[in-house]
């Protein structure tokens, strides 16, 4: 049972979708414990990420408006902005909403809920220099996101939904010199960006979650900001033949995220052994729909970064597996998907139904060499 949920309370989908206690987590006892907030982090290895110039332009902007959006905070808002770069802060990400993290895990940073305007227009301008530009993808599937959890709050949710309880942190000062890092995230969303001498050596852990994940209208848009990416996963299951798919089943079952925010070693905790079908045994079609998949959740940061990162991806293909386990159809609680190569890591399962009647997804992307920017606790 979902701890901040029973029975009695959980709402069902029919009719007007109202939400009540949505959390979108598993078991409390899950919650990782943090690292020491004194730890400071490791430099980290080389980074395998090609910094062309267009990657140059890329962290030239978003260091531009990140300074741009500090300039127009109050002392008190900049305060709790810039935190310092530690691993035990760089870590801190979830899937609860604020309110559902206790002291210790909560996010740090400034609550989206104290911005002006002309403060949201400088955040707003931050995201879309560090995230895609594609439809669906980046700052468009932010965006979507926000206006899920507005539609939450709106919709019988409680009032720590809604954008306003999102948080931002700078973990060290922007600079084009050393090592910063942009964290962003709050219910169902996590982005930690890693800039290192001006450029990003690291985009994830990145993590996505929504519910519902099928689409949904508010205020006349129509919001479906994980559908795609549940779609294609969908799509690659259902096309093994089955002889693949006795190939890709893995050997135990699987119903949670090995390496999400719940998990009790979340990070650098990559398994020692690939299972499931190599890729290089799929079809062409079948590849495509894999690099399809893996693109969905790549291109969600800066167009120029995300190019870098999957042709190292699609390099990998030939030592990269496919595995899943629960039903194909991704459509019962804990079915599960994951994608694991030399260093790309991205898992997918239907998390069980809190605020509506169906599952939902939860989905995380890893990089085996570059989580965090490459540092270590």
């Amino acid at each position: 049972m979902h701890p901040f949920t029973d029975t009695a309370n959980r709402m069902t989908l029919l009719g007007t979708l109202i939400f009540i206690l949505g959390c979108g987590g598993c078991k409390a006892d899950s919650l990782p414990e943090p690292s020491s907030a004194s730890a400071q982090p490791e430099a980290g290895r080389p980074i395998p990420m090609a910094i062309d110039q267009a990657s140059r332009d890329s962290g030239a902007m978003v260091l531009s408006r990140a300074k741009a959006f500090i300039a127009t905070l109050s002392a008190e808002q900049r305060t709790r902005l810039l935190q310092d770069y530690t691993f035990a802060n760089a870590s801190r990400w979830h899937t609860y909403p604020q309110w559902a993290l206790g002291k210790n895990k909560a996010r740090i940073g400034l609550a989206l809920g104290t911005l002006s305007a002309e403060q949201w227009q400088a955040f707003n301008g931050l995201l879309a220099a560090a995230t895609g530009s594609g439809k669906d993808e980046g700052y468009d599937e932010i965006q979507q996101h926000l206006s899920v959890d507005d539609w939450i709050r709106q919709n019988g949710g409680r009032e720590g939904y809604g954008r306003g309880n999102f948080h931002v942190a700078f973990l060290g000062p922007p600079s084009d010199t050393g090592t910063w890092q942009l964290q962003f995230g709050g219910h169902h969303l996590a982005l930690n960006n890693t800039y290192r001498d001006g450029v990003l050596v690291g985009a994830t852990p990145s993590f996505r979650a929504i519910e519902p994940h099928t689409a949904i209208e508010h205020d006349g848009t129509i919001l479906k900001p994980q559908l795609q990416e549940w779609e294609t996963f969908v799509a690659l299951l259902a096309s093994l033949d089955p002889a693949q798919r006795a190939a890709a089943k893995l050997s135990r079952k699987q119903d949670e995220l090995l390496l999400g925010p719940e998990a009790r070693k979340k990070d650098w905790n990559f398994p020692n052994k690939p299972e499931g079908i190599p890729v290089s045994s799929l079809t062409d079609e079948q590849r495509s729909l894999l690099m399809k998949a893996i693109g969905l959740y790549v291109n969600d940061i800066s167009d120029a970064s995300a190019a870098s990162i999957l042709s190292r991806y699609r390099s990998e293909l030939g030592s990269t597996y496919l595995g899943f386990s629960g039903s194909t159809s991704l459509t019962n609680e804990g079915d599960y998907v994951r994608i694991d190569g030399p260093t790309v890591w991205i898992e997918l399962v239907m998390d069980p139904p809190y605020s509506t009647d169906s599952p939902h997804v939860h989905a995380v992307w890893r990089d085996k060499l570059t989580d965090y920017g490459g540092t270590k606790p």
